[in-house]
């Protein structure tokens, strides 16, 4: 039988090809392969929402390849992510590629590997409608947020602002956690730390804690004397030796939210490198004797369930590995949280038997780094609890106690795998050991010592940690954390300082304006329930059309008051001084953002258009109006032999005779690119689509199929002889039939 099997990354289309025999074609469609226009609204509000999806621009020649091998083929395997994501890129493909319903069936799975694959097949079912509706209400409820929204935010801020139902919510949470930093007040308190020797000529430090049995804050300077005027003069003396032993259970294994925290926290990863290499590993990484592998599971998913297989074989690794006494006598169960879907498991080790050790240099070091955390984590979320012999000693003078803590690692427990759980399960605080102390013992005091501190504010979020409060806040899902932190920041909202996120100035202004006009779409109850309805569609206990209309019969009511409540005045977003004096009229030029990020602008435009880098050299950045310069074609007008000049129409950038009106001849832009074709040896041009995005094809095109989004280079890929092709404004290097190679950041 012929089957095809449509995925929807080609490197996931490499990975599987290597599992199936005869008999089974695997193709990629590159993602989706339909979406809402950008040029309108595309909902059509009054009949239901009903969406108006149009194929996306530039895939018409993959899906009438895809239509050609589906029509050829006995039967067709959908096997996109298996998410909502996925089952809606499953039922356009169905809908775009006129697929027979008795021949089409969906397949998922956990993890790319061979069995888990072949197992697939076997268990084939219909596309999930409740996933799919999950997934289309929440495009359609972000397209009529954004679309509806964002003119209100020209209108009122800046042209080009966008609105957005979760990034709008999460740029708050930053917004507000800054004016709280802002408004923090400090609280002086005193810390008092007595030195204190044994009559063995042992020392240690312990801290005041309290007075005549009950603990006391140290509030000020009055309070600090009080106790110092109490242990004046007396004696010291043990009251009590408290022993005990003390578990230290570990955490769960990775779910999105954590490991984006611990990747970021000690890998220093961004969170939407994380995603990348973790997709990596997810869809298949070549590591030798066993070929292409997937080598961690799916991993956007709040569940930190696993299965049994998954269990036992993390026995087997840590019973070998370690001995049979790290392994628990029943084995680790983790609460799931309330609101989590728990669609998939917790993110793992395909294969705990191959360690992080034996993929070093087989595989990329970040791609070691990501693994090595996942497999760690996961080992010691199956293993026995660290064990620690505790001692905590009351030291009494004046009816003042001073208590020192002490502990000593009897078992070390899942620590002897992944030691640092972060802020799951914080180390206890104290001195690491105590000497032999026993109630009655006298003890000297070498030092006493007041020390005044203040209460600190709250930290500012990194993108690890604002995942978490969205998590927690129950604001989006796995598989939207990363896209929403990405964009607010790349939409100038949030920057980075370091691993910290700060909000700007247009952050700040465009949030206080969306609270004031659009309060229900930023409040964070609201959205965490919208989150729910979705998750009830999913699950087929509500109906998505009565879910947007019950959305929309508020939101238009918000958008009608908006046009009141805004008016038509306009904010100003104040200006930052930079200190550089223009050099042509002398005013001290302003920080402006472009395309380019940040740079130096005289405040006189547009009178005086004076540009600089922040570093000093002269950049001119697309907000400001460019002095005309003539851009000559490589070729002459075909009519009349005058230059062709460039020009710049509604449709994007094209060549135009030098004598327009008079000659008429036009030509869509191309430039020669230096490069030759590595198909047919002919010259690479540089091309524009009608929204002005750069592409590389070769001249000779279509007769020669050459074209590609990224630059081709000279070079040739070590695993498979193709083009290496380098990615725009970056130092990456990737094959072009995605066989896995890549080099570079």
């Amino acid at each position: 039988m012929n089957t095809l099997v449509i995925v929807e990354s080609p490197h996931k289309a490499n990975t599987i090809k290597g599992f199936l025999g005869k008999g089974y074609k695997v193709k990629s469609s590159k993602g989706h392969v339909r979406d809402l226009p950008k040029s309108k609204l595309g909902i059509d509000i009054e009949n239901g929402f009903e969406p108006q999806y149009i194929n996306i621009r530039g895939k018409g020649e993959l899906i009438n390849e895809l239509r050609k091998e589906a029509k050829a083929a006995d039967r067709v395997f959908l096997a996109a992510d298996p998410d909502r994501e996925g089952e809606a890129i499953s039922w356009h493909l169905a809908n775009v590629l006129a697929l027979d319903p008795a021949k089409t069936k969906r397949i998922t799975f956990n993890e790319i590997t061979k069995n888990t694959v072949k197992e697939a097949i076997k268990h084939p079912r219909d596309i999930d409608m409740n996933l799919v509706n999950s997934q289309q209400t929440r495009r359609i409820l972000d397209r009529l947020v954004g679309y509806k929204i964002s003119p209100f935010l020209w209108k009122h801020i800046k042209n080009g602002l966008s609105a957005g139902r979760v990034q709008s919510v999460a740029t708050r949470i930053v917004v507000e956690r800054e004016q709280e930093i802002q408004a923090f007040v400090p609280e002086e308190y005193w810390v008092i730390t007595a030195i204190f020797i044994t009559k063995d000529g042992e020392m240690f430090k312990a801290k005041f804690f309290g007075r005549d049995g009950k603990k006391l804050d140290l509030a000020n300077e009055e309070a600090v004397k009080s106790v110092l005027a109490a242990i004046d003069g007396g004696d010291f003396k043990v009251e009590s030796v408290k022993r005990a032993v003390k578990q230290r259970r570990p955490a769960p294994p990775f779910i999105t939210s954590t490991l984006l925290q611990d990747a970021n926290r000690k890998l220093s990863f961004q969170s939407q490198k994380t995603m990348l290499i973790a997709q990596e590993l997810y869809e298949g990484v070549n590591i030798g004797e066993k070929s292409t592998h997937g080598l961690i599971t799916y991993m956007r998913t709040d569940s930190i369930r696993i299965s049994d297989e998954a269990r036992e074989a993390a026995k087997t690794v840590i019973v070998n590995n370690y001995g049979a006494e790290y392994y628990p006598a029943t084995p680790n169960k983790y609460k799931l949280k309330k609101n989590a879907q728990d669609a998939h498991e917790a993110i793992r080790p395909t294969d705990p038997t191959i360690t992080p050790e034996s993929l070093r240099g087989k595989i990329s070091n970040d791609q070691y780094k990501l693994y090595k955390l996942i497999w760690d984590r996961f080992i010691a979320s199956q293993m026995a609890p660290e064990l620690m012999d505790t001692v905590t000693a009351d030291i009494v003078s004046g009816g003042c106690i001073f208590r020192a803590n002490g502990h000593t690692v009897k078992f070390r427990g899942f620590a002897a795998v992944y030691g640092d759980i972060g802020d799951e399960n914080p180390e206890e605080e104290g001195t690491t050991t105590l000497p032999e102390l026993n109630e009655g013992d006298t003890l000297t005091a070498n030092g006493i010592e007041p020390e005044q501190k203040f209460t600190q504010p709250p930290m500012r979020f990194t993108e690890g940690s604002l995942s978490k409060a969205l998590e927690d806040m129950g604001i989006g899902r796995p598989s939207t954390y990363t896209a929403t932190i990405t964009t607010i920041i790349s939409r100038g909202y949030i920057r980075r300082d370091g691993k910290i996120l700060i909000p700007t100035e247009l952050g700040v202004i465009t949030t206080e304006t969306m609270k004031t006009a659009f309060s229900h779409i930023v409040d964070y109850k609201f959205t965490a329930e919208m989150e729910e309805d979705l998750d009830k569609i999913e699950e087929g206990t509500s109906e998505y059309i009565a879910v947007l209309e019950e959305f929309y019969r508020h939101f238009s009511a918000q958008l009608d008051e908006a046009e009141k409540t805004l008016g038509s005045e306009r904010v100003e977003i104040p200006k930052v001084e930079t200190g550089i004096v223009c050099e042509k009229c002398g005013a001290i030029m302003v920080e402006r953002t472009g395309k380019y990020g940040k740079f130096a602008a005289c405040p006189n435009y547009p009178k005086c258009k004076n540009t600089k880098r922040l570093g000093g050299e002269e950049e001119k950045p697309e907000e400001q109006e460019k002095p005309q310069t003539e851009v000559l074609a490589d070729e002459k007008c075909p009519k009349c032999g005058s230059d062709m000049l460039l020009r710049k129409g509604p449709h994007g950038n094209f060549f135009a005779c030098r004598n327009y009106p008079e000659c008429k001849t036009a030509v869509p832009y191309r430039r020669d690119s230096g490069i030759a074709c590595p198909d047919c040896g002919k010259r690479i041009m540089v091309k524009q689509t009608k929204s002005r995005k750069v592409y590389y094809a070769c001249e000779d095109y279509p007769k020669c199929g050459f074209s590609s989004w990224d630059l081709p280079t000279e070079r040739r890929c070590p695993k498979c002889s193709a083009v290496v092709l380098k990615k725009k404004n970056r130092e990456f290097y990737y094959c072009k039939n995605d066989c896995g190679w890549s080099e570079g950041k």
